[in-house]
C-alpha cells in the first residue's frame, strides 16, 4: 500500500494533509523519515506520524449509547443520526448502524463499516440475541410470559419466533425482552397483543456483549477484537 494512502486511512486525514506531512518529514516508517508519497509501505511497518504510531485497521466497530431522539440511519435530512454522533472522528470511512433502534428508543448501537460482518449477525439464521430493558403500562401477565415463549403471531397474522421476558420489578411493568429476530416496532407490537403499551426501551446487550455503563447517553468507543466476537457469540 502507497504511504499516503496508509497514513489517510490510520489517522483519518486527507491525503493532501497526508502528503504535506510527509514531504515535511514528519511521517516515518521503521524509524526513518519517508518523504516519498508512493513510496509502498512493508508489511508489518513501525509507521509514525508526528512520532505518534500509526495502525490502519481494515474495519472499525463502535458501540454507540443511542440517545432519545436520535435515528438509527447514516443519513437524514431531518434529525441528527447515530453516525453524526461518531462521523467527525471518521471522515474517511462510511460507517452505518448494523440494525436499528426506533428514534425514541436508546441504548446499543453497532456502528461499523464491515458489511460482511453486519451481515452476518443480523443474518436471520444467525439468531444473534438482542437484550432489551422495557418498561411498559401494564403489569407483565403469564400470558404475556407464555406468548413470548411460544412465539407471538402479531396483530398481522406475522408469526414470530420465541423470545423471553421477564419481571425486573416487583410491580412487572419494567421487564426485559430477549429477541434473537428483528421486525419493525418488534417488542411495541408483540405487548400489544396483549393489551399493553411500551413507555420507554433500552437496548442493554447485543450477542453476550452489554452496553458499557461507563457510556453517558450520545457518547461511544471502539470496541476490541474480543469484544467484537463476544457479539456473534
Amino acid at each position: 500500500m502507497r504511504l499516503d494512502k496508509y497514513v489517510a486511512g490510520a489517522a483519518q486525514q486527507s491525503r493532501s494533509d497526508v502528503r504535506r506531512a510527509i514531504q515535511k518529514g514528519l511521517v516515518c516508517v521503521n524509524g526513518a523519515v519517508c518523504r516519498s508519497a508512493d513510496a509502498q509501505v512493508p508489511a508489518g511497518a513501525a509507521v509514525t506520524l508526528n512520532g505518534q504510531p500509526l495502525v490502519l485497521q481494515q474495519y472499525v466497530y463502535i458501540m454507540l449509547d443511542k440517545p432519545k431522539g436520535v435515528v438509527s440511519a447514516a443519513a437524514d435530512k431531518n434529525d441528527v443520526t447515530v453516525v453524526d454522533l461518531v462521523g467527525r472522528a471518521y471522515p474517511r470511512r462510511s460507517l452505518f448502524p448494523a440494525g436499528r433502534l426506533d428514534k425514541t428508543s436508546t441504548g446499543f448501537v453497532l456502528l461499523t463499516d464491515d458489511g460482511g460482518f453486519a451481515h452476518d449477525i443480523l443474518a436471520p439464521k444467525r439468531h444473534v440475541s438482542k437484550t432489551y430493558t422495557v418498561v411498559i403500562d401494564t403489569p407483565l401477565t403469564e400470558e404475556m410470559r407464555r406468548g413470548f415463549a411460544e412465539g407471538v403471531t402479531l396483530a398481522d397474522g406475522t408469526a414470530l419466533s420465541p423470545a423471553e421476558v421477564e419481571a425486573l420489578t416487583p410491580d412487572g411493568l419494567t421487564v426485559k425482552v430477549r429477541l434473537r429476530q428483528g421486525v419493525y416496532h418488534q417488542i411495541k407490537r408483540m405487548f400489544g397483543v396483549y393489551g399493553a403499551g411500551v413507555n420507554a426501551l433500552h437496548r442493554d446487550a447485543i450477542g453476550g456483549l452489554a452496553l458499557d455503563p461507563a457510556l453517558a447517553p450520545g457518547q461511544w468507543r471502539e470496541l476490541s477484537a474480543e469484544e467484537v466476537s463476544k457479539i456473534s457469540s
